[in-house]
């Protein structure tokens, strides 16, 4: 079984809030750092992505890529590869779960990525992290700063 590396961060919002930045994708490349270009290719009956093209440049790894969407509920969405470049695989998933009166989430990014070229596992997990830990931060500072209401 592979090993996923998974992170987790509050964010000053409600969970319909975090997750309003997550599903739109158009937006990535502003806030992401890593997504240079993202473009949704199928929809869902409720008008969700189901189908989006990436084009990702984390460092070591870089590629132009296809993931499929699964929705559960409102707080969490996972992913896997369609099609890829450099990736054999990349599967992963945002969970939110709300904090005290609902104002705050917890978010938990997990990410396994497996490259077509050979790569050490320390380095494949450490770009694991960079990309989680930078996506975390990356959508702190998008949400937070939204105005809401």
């Amino acid at each position: 079984m592979a090993e996923h590396t998974s992170s987790t961060i509050t964010i000053e919002a409600a969970p319909a809030d975090v997750m309003g930045v997550i599903a739109d994708f158009d937006r990535y490349p502003e806030w992401t750092g890593e997504v240079k270009e993202a473009e949704v290719l199928a929809k869902d009956e409720q008008g969700r992505a189901e189908k989006v093209r990436l084009v990702l440049d984390a460092g070591a790894i870089k590629d132009d890529h296809t993931l499929a969407y699964t929705w559960t509920g409102d707080h969490e969405v996972s992913w896997t590869l369609v099609k890829s470049q450099m990736l054999r695989a990349i599967d992963g998933s945002y969970a939110l779960a709300p904090l005290g009166d609902g104002s705050r989430t917890e978010v938990t990014y997990r990410l396994t990525v497996d490259v077509k070229i050979p790569m050490l596992g320390m380095i494949k997990r450490k770009a694991e992290k960079v990309i989680i830990d930078r996506a975390l931060a990356g959508l702190k500072k998008r949400v937070e700063s939204v105005p809401r209401g």
